[in-house]
């Protein structure tokens, strides 16, 4: 029985369709339903204004999550919104942890087969360290 899902959102496309999936199934379920955008810090060496990116950060995904809230209620359903800040895939699996989710839906993210093998990619990231499942939407 599925009784929490969380929904990775970075604001894309794909991540639009994986929150459309979430909540059809949110519905269907009668589950609880949330959603997490990471505010990813710069690397090590970057010179910026740390606070003033969460600030934007925060503000930016204030926004997303406003217009999540509107899509879900929408559908009947309610949506909590968390806005970490740190790497995304760890953001997302102790998000995922925290809630105690059953479910983590995101997007899949085309990168060449170069990237992905140099860098790896948040979803791979998600799917091997997650202890739920995960549903990936293209």
């Amino acid at each position: 029985m599925i009784s929490k899902i969380l929904v990775a959102h970075d604001g894309s496309e794909p991540a639009d369709k994986a929150f459309r999936q979430a909540l059809e199934i949110a519905v269907k379920f009668g589950a609880e339903l949330h959603a997490v955008s990471v505010i990813r810090l710069p690397e090590f060496g970057d010179e910026v204004d740390t606070r003033a990116l969460i600030d934007a950060g925060q503000e930016h995904y204030a926004q997303l999550g406003q217009r999540l809230r509107e899509q879900a209620q929408a559908a009947g359903c309610r949506l909590s919104f968390h806005t970490p800040v740190g790497h995304p895939a760890e953001q997302i699996v102790g998000t995922a942890a925290k809630i105690g989710a059953d479910l983590i839906a995101m997007g899949h993210r085309g990168k060449s087969l170069f990237e992905r093998w140099l860098t790896g990619s948040t979803t791979k990231q998600v799917m091997g360290y997650a202890n739920c499942m995960v549903l990936v939407v293209r």
